[in-house]
């Protein structure tokens, strides 16, 4: 009998001691192979530093306008221009609320409103909020939402919008009734052919694509029944028809708060009523332009509206100019470092 203690090895036996006939083995490392980063790795690179890319591409473009809105604030009361990024944040807040309106499900608060500040970036690089949508899009996606109701949402949202500014233009023609001039306001000329030949065509394209193009078909019209389930089912909760509505109500109300708060500043001798009506109708004739942010077409009409009501010309044009800045400029950066963060923790 041995007496070495066996059973106190903590594992098997060496191949060495086997047996007389092995033969000793050694181990080497094996080399892994070469592996490209994936698909998944490089977008998600791409995509942290394309917002910083867009920032300094749009700064070499319109510098014009950054300098002359920044030099003009530089001497506006700073007060009005407090209040005015006051309702700035408050507008982030707001397309929080109409979001969370828009599906069933309770969404993270911090992240829904973190998630609304990065889209403000994306919306000011794209057309046609390409870009915010995009951001909501994978932001719900990445909270278990399928992609065919993450979709409806968008849709909602799109379409809640335009319906919220014209019921509230409409609340303010009736109670102010007489600060409207409808002679130098109302389109006419080849601005009237132009709008409807843009609405025309939009609708007559969709129509085309729908009927001839089968692989679209299916898809668009299962978004459609998927957003009428859901609308069904968003109108039957209170809270939910409060921030949808409610919220869509208020955007407009505090993106032309913005707008009087740096015209006080500046001296502009407009009403609150008077800027609120001049945006509301504005935004509402050239909001379906396709411009990123609405910047251009919107900011054009605002200034001629407000115009049309007796402010100055260089007031007029240095209050939008500062309503840009604060909306756009200021936040644009910390929105894109925001965005950057977001796609880095896979929260989109």
């Amino acid at each position: 009998m041995s007496l070495l203690p066996l059973e106190d090895i903590p594992g098997p036996l060496p191949a060495s001691t086997a047996g007389p006939d092995a033969t000793p083995t050694t181990s080497a490392p094996v080399p892994l192979p070469f592996r490209l980063p994936s698909a998944a790795r490089l977008a998600t690179k791409v995509l942290t530093l394309l917002p910083l890319l867009l920032i300094a591409v749009w700064a070499a473009v319109d510098w014009r306008a950054m300098y002359a809105g920044t030099a003009r604030l530089a001497a506006a009361d700073p007060w009005w221009l407090l209040a005015a990024f006051f309702f700035t944040c408050l507008g982030w807040g707001t397309a929080a609320l109409v979001r969370q309106g828009a599906v069933p499900e309770r969404l993270p608060t911090g992240l829904l409103i973190a998630s609304q500040f990065a889209a403000g970036a994306a919306n000011h690089a794209l057309p046609a909020s390409i870009g915010a949508h995009a951001v909501t899009l994978r932001f719900l996606q990445g909270r278990g939402i399928p992609l065919a109701r993450a979709t409806a949402s968008l849709a909602l949202y799109s379409l809640v919008r335009p319906i919220a500014k014209t019921i509230v233009l409409l609340a303010f023609l009736i109670t102010f009734p007489e600060m409207l001039s409808f002679g130098q306001l109302v389109p006419r000329g080849w601005s009237l052919v132009l709008a409807f030949g843009g609405l025309g065509a939009a609708l007559g394209t969709a129509a085309v694509l729908l009927t001839f193009v089968r692989p679209l078909r299916r898809p668009a019209l299962r978004c459609v029944r998927t957003a009428l389930t859901d609308v069904r089912q968003l109108h039957t909760m209170p809270s939910r028809i409060l921030a949808l509505w409610g919220g869509a109500a208020a955007a407009p109300v505090l993106q032309a708060t913005v707008i009087f708060s740096v015209g006080a500043s500046l001296g502009m001798p407009l009403s609150w009523a008077q800027v609120v009506l001049a945006f509301l109708a504005a935004s509402t004739a050239v909001g379906a332009v396709p411009a990123p942010g609405g910047i251009g077409p919107v900011d054009a009409a605002t200034v001629f509206t407000m115009v049309a009501f007796g402010a100055p010309m260089d007031l007029a044009t240095a209050s939008v100019i500062g309503y840009r800045v604060l909306t756009v400029w200021v936040p644009l950066l910390p929105g894109a470092l925001m965005l950057s963060a977001l796609v880095h923790r896979k929260v989109l």
